[in-house]
């Protein structure tokens, strides 16, 4: 229980705690954590200058140890009366604030982890042979974007240029297949050393939360592109992510077994005992209206194992790292993940309820996702919500 007037079915209640950074008219951006309809000023309540630099990346690097510490101190001043005279001068009303990228991102590292995605493009670009390539469900597959273009939701949505096939011909142009992929993204707190490999059961000491991932894709584009090298242009122009990052340490309720597995896994994948599968339950939106509803607990590979396999060659993390799931889908078509299967790679238009049709975004579209998780006592947790608009070609 809170002494704060929370709405009934709010998401973001005492057992959430997601931090973002956040301004208001004429301050600088500083660090709060959402509590209801309002924002917990943490530089001001706890007059820590860590609090006040504008990135959560300093306040990351102390640790899981502090991160803990401080969840407890939160938990006891909004449970507390007799702390209330002291915080609720640093609650700021949620309408009134503006958001911003929650974290100076070191790295971006994007992973392709739906085994129905997998499949489903594999159905698409390779009719008459095995849906998914040889090394699929031996290791979690991977490429490395481009960190500069990690921007917060709202950040406009510019369609690409690039090359692309044009009647068996390279042409120059504005991307034609707009598409989104909705994803989840973790954050890396706590840096590892070069050369040291992070286990499976240490996902927890270095990853602190949770956020939404839009990894926008220019389908034309990565089709021409990514023989030999992978995605390159198609990707790097912008990706997406919600202002909120919800802590590990609030997703207790939410965590399940791994998916069952038909392969056998290398040792170092093995993850029976690490139990970080999340059931999260994502929504996608395009012009206000439910297109897929992306179940995130069937992915088959799971944060923890990214993560080791990330770092198994030596590679070693910095604070503020971003790695996201790949595109979320599920079996059934109203659970797919992305435009490119929901249309079915533009043989089947997706009719919306005004009745306008859409295979890849057009300029003016607006694409909205957010995800919930369960909480104690069968509440619901908040991770708020990753949006942008297209806008045309520059």
């Amino acid at each position: 229980m809170t002494w704060l007037d929370l709405p009934p079915d709010t998401g973001f209640g005492v057992a959430n705690l997601p931090y973002g950074v956040f301004s208001t008219d004429g301050t600088a951006p500083r660090t709060g954590v959402a509590i209801g309809d309002f924002v917990l000023d943490l530089a001001g309540a706890t007059g820590e200058a860590v609090h006040a630099t504008g990135s959560l990346n300093a306040f990351l690097a102390r640790g899981s140890a502090e991160w803990a510490r401080l969840r407890r101190r939160l938990t006891e001043w909004l449970t507390d009366p007799a702390h209330r005279s002291a915080v609720e001068p640093h609650l700021v009303p949620r309408p009134a604030v503006t958001m911003h990228l929650p974290i100076e991102v070191a790295d971006y590292v994007d992973f392709y982890s739906s085994q129905h995605h997998a499949e489903n493009l594999g159905r698409m670009f390779r009719p008459g042979s095995p849906p998914l390539t040889p090394n699929w469900k031996h290791l979690p597959i991977g490429y490395h974007g481009r960190a500069g273009t990690v921007q917060v939701s709202g950040t406009p949505v510019v369609r690409p240029s690039g090359q692309r096939l044009a009647d068996g011909v390279p042409v120059f142009g504005p991307s034609a297949r707009l598409d989104i992929e909705a994803e989840v993204g973790f954050v890396v707190g706590t840096p590892s050393s070069l050369g040291v490999p992070v286990p499976v059961s240490d996902f927890a000491e270095h990853v602190f939360g949770v956020c939404l991932v839009n990894d926008w894709s220019a389908r034309d584009l990565q089709a021409w592109e990514y023989v030999p090298l992978g995605p390159f242009l198609g990707k790097s122009f912008l990706t997406s992510v919600s202002p909120w990052v919800v802590p590990l340490a609030a997703l207790d309720a939410a965590r399940i077994d791994p998916p069952d597995r038909d392969t056998d896994l290398l040792p170092y994948l093995d993850d029976t005992k690490a139990r970080w599968s999340l059931d999260l339950t994502l929504e996608v939106r395009l012009n206000g209206s439910l297109v897929s509803s992306p179940p995130f607990g069937l992915l088959y590979w799971t944060a923890a194992q990214q993560l080791a396999h990330l770092t198994i060659n030596g590679a070693n993390l910095r604070t503020g790292d971003l790695y996201a799931s790949g595109t979320v889908s599920g079996p059934e078509r109203d659970q797919r993940g992305s435009l490119i299967e929901l249309s079915w790679g533009g043989a089947e238009p997706l009719t919306l309820p005004d009745g306008a049709t859409r295979t890849f975004l057009e300029d003016g579209d607006v694409v909205s996702i957010t995800a919930t998780a369960p909480g104690p006592d069968g509440s619901r947790l908040s991770f708020g919500e990753v949006l942008g608009r297209v806008e045309p070609a520059r």
